[in-house]
């Protein structure tokens, strides 16, 4: 019989057609068909563990996953072969070979995501940008992001259900970029609550817009009351970029 071994997978999706990413009896979900992929390459049941789940919509270009299979598959031909048996809108971008102790989720010491927004509409980027038809004023939006840096209780910008246990986050930098009509928040923390960062994304912009004012954003940071902030910003935008261990 085989040794157990643990594979580590960083995967690349486009998350429009799927209902996020956790498994659902009835939804289209990104670890349903890898899941369903991986028992068909292994012959095995398949638990794969993910270092965060992604919203219905969102995307991700370094999701980071790990399973346990006595397929005593070389990684090299693993790669090619699992790929060969994933819908178009999933790609495994490596897989690795890691100690039995490795958990993906546990591990994982930060994550970085992207938020993209267009300023302006377009037919093409709809499923990968929020189309945002309003002037933003980034020197406003900025100015009130450096409030979010460090370690907070972000309960402002998550939703109900997220309240079960902590709602401190450690933000260790978080970065607007401007190109054309392209507009793109990069944000790491070691954790992030339920819709946090589209929560984030659409108060802030809120700030740019003029709404809310760059001083009243840190009020409604220490409010700890979801009904201060702003609304949330669709899935569409929000791309989870690499997970740190």
């Amino acid at each position: 019989m085989s040794a157990l071994r643990n594979i580590k997978l960083t995967i690349e999706y486009d998350g429009t057609l799927f209902a996020g990413w956790q498994r659902q009896k009835r939804e289209r979900t990104v670890q349903g068909e890898l899941e369903k992929a991986l028992e068909k390459l292994t012959q095995e049941k398949v638990n794969l563990i993910a270092a965060g789940r992604t919203d219905s919509g969102a995307h991700a270009l370094g999701q980071v996953a790990n399973f346990k299979t006595k397929l005593n598959l070389p990684v090299e031909k693993f790669f090619p072969a699992l790929n060969s048996l994933l819908p178009r809108d999933i790609l495994v971008k490596r897989v690795e070979k890691v100690s039995l102790e490795f958990n993906s989720r546990r591990d994982a010491k930060s994550k970085v995501y992207r938020y993209r927004i267009l300023l302006g509409q377009s037919a093409l980027h709809r499923g990968y940008f929020w189309p945002y038809r309003f002037p933003v004023n980034l020197i406003s939006v900025r100015r009130a992001t450096k409030v979010i840096l460090g370690e907070h209780d972000f309960s402002s910008f998550c939703v109900a259900k997220s309240k079960k246990e902590s709602n401190i986050c450690r933000i260790k930098r978080a970065n607007w970029k401007k190109s054309g009509n392209f507009l793109e928040l990069e944000i790491e923390g070691n954790r992030f609550l339920r819709s946090m960062i589209r929560i984030l994304v659409g108060t802030l912009l809120e700030v740019g817009r003029g709404k809310i004012k760059p001083q009243e954003f840190q009020r409604i940071l220490q409010a700890k009351d979801r009904r201060r902030a702003g609304r949330t910003a669709p899935a569409c935008g929000l791309y989870l970029v690499e997970v740190k261990f």
